[in-house]
């Protein structure tokens, strides 16, 4: 047996897939497959329960994957010591993250990361909120990015910064020469939104009830970039992060307009899986990610 085998195995479990753990491991489906029947003969013993529709473990299934675990973690913790003992920082960190910070808060970090540490490979992936949280859970990736962290037991959820939320609106809009606004000054109009399952139309919506606003948006999109262009043309107004906004703003395709009296923040986290051994690369772009990076302000 080699941890490889281990690894691959353990994938199966907590995917319950075998094209999932064949994708994480960069292998064939019918290959995982050989690998758990190779593992079952090697401990004489079946370990998936093929009787089942839906993928279930034997009990000798059960204690080998988390034996498995065990000795993975035991060795993930070897190398990351020995990577300390030698002060090496390398290796690949990947990362998977919503649109809204992978395109705006985080490419000054990555910038400056890259900068300060240039053996390491940083891989960006832009997934919908939910897809962040399941490669978490699923060992796809290091680092998750994510607006509103749900709680979560097998997640670690550590603060990154808080952005605050604006109105945009096409420049000739009756509202965009205002400045600062009310909450108010939105009823009546045109409103595009974000899909309903979006953390952040979660929380402009709750922001509406508070209100005692009812509105229903005209059009809802799943990414930032297409929010924006629709409110670029003139198809009604949108609540956005602020950091998502600044280029439009400083070209003028896009009027940015504050909340009077208040300020409406959403809160950005970095997720890992809870137990996994950071390795120093990862503890480095941890630190990063929570220093005051001028370029990230100017956002």
């Amino acid at each position: 047996m080699q941890i490889e085998n281990l690894k691959i195995f353990a994938d199966l479990v907590e995917t319950k897939s075998f094209s999932k753990s064949a994708k994480l491991n960069g292998l064939t489906q019918s290959a995982v497959s050989q690998q758990a029947r190779a593992m079952e003969r090697h401990f004489k013993a079946l370990l998936i329960d093929r009787s089942q529709k839906q993928f279930q473990l034997t009990r000798e299934g059960q204690r080998v994957y988390e034996s498995s675990k065990d000795i993975l973690h035991a060795y993930d913790t070897l190398i990351s010591e020995m990577q300390e003992m030698k002060k090496v920082i390398s290796g690949m960190i990947r990362i998977s993250t919503i649109y809204s910070i992978g395109l705006h808060e985080l490419p000054p970090y990555i910038k400056k990361f890259l900068h300060d540490f240039p053996s390491v490979n940083v891989r960006v992936e832009y997934r919908r909120s939910n897809l962040v949280y399941e490669d978490i859970l699923h060992n796809a990736v290091d680092f998750g990015l994510v607006a509103f962290p749900a709680k979560m037991r097998q997640i670690e959820s550590i603060p990154f910064r808080n952005d605050h939320l604006v109105v945009i609106a096409h420049p000739q809009h009756a509202l965009s020469k205002r400045g600062e606004i009310e909450m108010r000054d939105l009823a009546g109009q045109k409103f595009i939104g974000f899909d309903p399952d979006a953390p952040t139309r979660k929380a402009v919506d709750l922001l509406f009830r508070e209100n005692k606003l009812e509105i229903q948006p005209v059009m809802e999109f799943d990414n930032i970039e297409t929010v924006k262009r629709a409110v670029e043309v003139d198809h009604g107004i949108a609540i956005v992060p602020q950091a998502t906004v600044a280029q439009e703003a400083k070209q003028g395709t896009l009027a940015v307009l504050h909340f009077k009296g208040r300020a409406f923040t959403r809160p950005l986290a970095i997720l890992h899986r809870k137990g996994r051994v950071l390795t120093p690369a990862m503890k480095k772009f941890i630190d990063i990610l929570g220093m005051d990076l001028p370029e990230a302000r100017d956002t």
